[in-house]
């Protein structure tokens, strides 16, 4: 059944809820800080290269180059889903190999190129990490997390195999703001997207950045939606950082390749 009131409107209004407590010193302003992270294949050959790199609290952080230069690696090493070498992942000051992994993942939230539903209702996918915790949904939250999803009422009912790939993004979505995680990873989220559904996606980031502080680190291979949404962007070539920009510095790179692969996607 669907809400008697404008559950989009609803849903904008009451965002997520973060528990932002500030780290101690030279801490607060930065969410992650990496140091040296490496990472090398089963063949020896380099992924990640010493990346070093701060991602401010509270802004969003696009990750942009190449394809192979170490994106993905990059990503799934800030909330432990490939892990990193002790001393080179912190969130908040603290080396995330020393956290509880369900803890640090609730905290990390993060959404793949590619969506991977549970069995069962849309109501079921977004109901399923707070049950994990003791917590039970109400319908009004769950429809207030499919809203910001651009998903109507209409999906609450809906089997997850009655889904086209991009509805199936948009619930896995809701699925990961259901934890209300104090940062999100997102790998190429809207690829499979139209382009209204990727600008309604986009505003939802935007008020999720600046309602409630969320800190968004964000893959993809638009250079103009880094550009609409980004605050800082990162250029990794070749398993490193070989720049940091504004979104409107991004013609000033000086890295050869990075200059190309810009000039070629723009």
């Amino acid at each position: 059944m669907a809400p008697s009131l404008s559950f989009q409107e609803e849903s904008r209004e009451h965002l997520l809820s973060v528990d932002e407590e500030a780290g101690d010193g030279d801490h607060r302003e930065v969410k992650f800080e990496v140091r040296d992270l490496v990472k090398e294949s089963l063949t020896g050959s380099t992924i990640l290269d010493k990346v070093n790199v701060d991602i401010p609290r509270a802004s969003i952080v696009g990750i942009i180059g190449p394809s192979g230069s170490g994106k993905s690696t990059f990503l799934r090493s800030l909330n432990r889903l490939w892990e990193p070498p002790v001393g080179s992942v912190f969130l908040d000051g603290q080396d995330i190999c020393q956290m509880d992994v369900l803890t640090l993942r609730r905290r990390v939230g993060m959404l793949f190129q590619l969506p991977a539903l549970f069995e069962g209702t849309v109501a079921d996918n977004v109901r399923y990490g707070p049950q994990l915790r003791g917590k039970k949904l109400s319908d009004q939250e769950v429809y207030k997390f499919l809203g910001l999803a651009d998903l109507d009422a209409s999906f609450y009912d809906k089997n997850h195999n009655e889904l086209s790939i991009g509805q199936a993004q948009r619930v896995a979505l809701a699925r990961t703001l259901a934890n209300e995680p104090e940062v999100l990873l997102l790998d190429e989220p809207t690829s499979a997207l139209d382009p209204i559904s990727t600008q309604n996606i986009e505003s939802v980031l935007l008020k999720l950045k600046n309602s409630v502080g969320m800190t968004i680190v964000m893959v993809s291979h638009s250079i103009k939606q880094i550009q609409r949404i980004a605050d800082v962007v990162c250029l990794l070539v070749n398993g490193s950082v070989v720049e940091v920009l504004k979104p409107d510095q991004l013609s000033e790179a000086k890295h050869p390749m990075a200059l190309t692969f810009l000039q070629l996607s723009s």
